[in-house]
């Protein structure tokens, strides 16, 4: 069954980041989007912009063939999965997709020694909260992207918005308040380092093919 998409629109932050909603409401210094997830509330200082989402109406279903065929849905590859869940999270891909290689290497079954698992290894209490299967590989990649947006907009009045939201993807927001940025953990230094540079990569080749 498809179902038709209705026209939203996009938030603009002052940092570049674009957040996907259906609609908005101004209310003094806060703006209350409206999303698919829920209602989330920034700064009205932050918003740069409204763009509204093109829409365009899907096309009529073809007719029904005569015998009845078998047809399966394309499989996503995971690359594919996360790109998608960047997009429903309103983040630019390439940031999910720095996240994604650095924690899995794009491997649905992995598993790290702590019990992480899939995509953007989830941890199960994590999966957990966001009412998720962390088995199911689109459903991790969404919720991973939903995840990294939530840190991008906890920390985004912040300078180093960006490397805290990924240190307290790695390490918990906690520790992240603790030490006001970067634990001094080696795990989490060391991966906030190839995150960042993986970041810088991806948003190079998203330029080449723009």
């Amino acid at each position: 069954m498809i179902v038709a998409a209705s026209a939203g629109e996009y938030v603009v932050l002052s940092n570049g980041f674009r957040i996907h909603a259906d609609s908005h409401a101004n209310d003094g210094p806060v703006v209350r989007l409206q999303t698919s997830q829920g209602v989330i509330e920034i700064q009205t200082s932050t918003v740069a912009a409204f763009e509204q989402e093109d829409y365009t109406p899907p096309p009529p279903a073809p007719p029904k063939p005569t015998e009845a065929v078998s047809e399966i849905p394309p499989q996503l590859t995971p690359r594919e999965m996360v790109t998608r869940a960047a997009v429903q999270a309103g983040l630019p891909p390439a940031i999910v997709h720095s996240v994604a290689k650095t924690e899995s290497g794009y491997q649905p079954n992995a598993v790290s020694p702590k019990g992480a698992i899939g995509l953007m290894q989830l941890m199960p209490a994590t999966a957990a909260e966001l009412n998720v299967d962390p088995h199911d590989p689109a459903q991790n990649a969404e919720a991973g992207a939903r995840y990294l947006r939530d840190l991008l907009l906890k920390y985004e009045n912040d300078p180093h918005q960006v490397s805290k939201a990924v240190a307290a993807y790695n390490a918990g927001p906690g520790a992240v308040d603790k030490y006001h940025g970067i634990p001094p953990y080696r795990e989490t230094v060391d991966y906030v380092n190839r995150v960042l540079k993986e970041y810088e990569k991806e948003k190079k080749k998203a330029g080449a093919t723009d």
